[in-house]
């Protein structure tokens, strides 16, 4: 389903009014690849539109994330990052612990590899999440 239908079908069902701030989060949001804390949407969306709020951008990330459209992610910095869902599409992460940078990845072998260990334990797989924390080339170059 389209994200901002979703949205919208979300916010009238719980009664509450999409309004034109919301939207503009919503465009913004969708619009970027980032992974994105409430405080970096926030200036992000300040540049442009000065009148929406940091509590406002953070109550609708959060919105996002109950309607589906956007999942809640925390990669040990402290602080919770919303990245957009793209229907089932799964990905895992890389995490580079100096500058923060995060890369999206697939990779078939993990899958499978994953798969095989579950069933070699006779367990379903509902769910899951890969993260690797280490250092990007840059901050890995700027080490040595």
């Amino acid at each position: 389903m389209d994200p901002i239908k979703q949205f919208n079908e979300y916010v009238s069902r719980k009664g509450l009014k999409n309004t034109n701030q919301r939207m503009i989060i919503l465009e913004t949001f969708l619009a970027s690849e980032s992974h994105f804390s409430t405080e970096e949407l926030y200036l992000k969306l300040r540049e442009e539109y000065p009148k929406i709020g940091y509590a406002t951008v953070h109550r609708t990330l959060k919105l996002f994330a109950e309607c589906g459209i956007a999942a809640e992610r925390n990669f040990g910095d402290g602080q919770t990052r919303f990245e957009p869902v793209h229907g089932e599409e799964h990905h895992d992460h890389l995490v580079c612990t100096s500058c923060g940078l995060i890369i999206e990845f697939e990779e078939p072998q993990i899958e499978k590899l994953q798969e095989s260990v579950a069933a070699t334990h006779q367990f379903t797989i509902e769910n899951h999440r890969l993260e690797l924390y280490g250092l990007c080339a840059a901050c890995a170059a700027a080490d040595q």
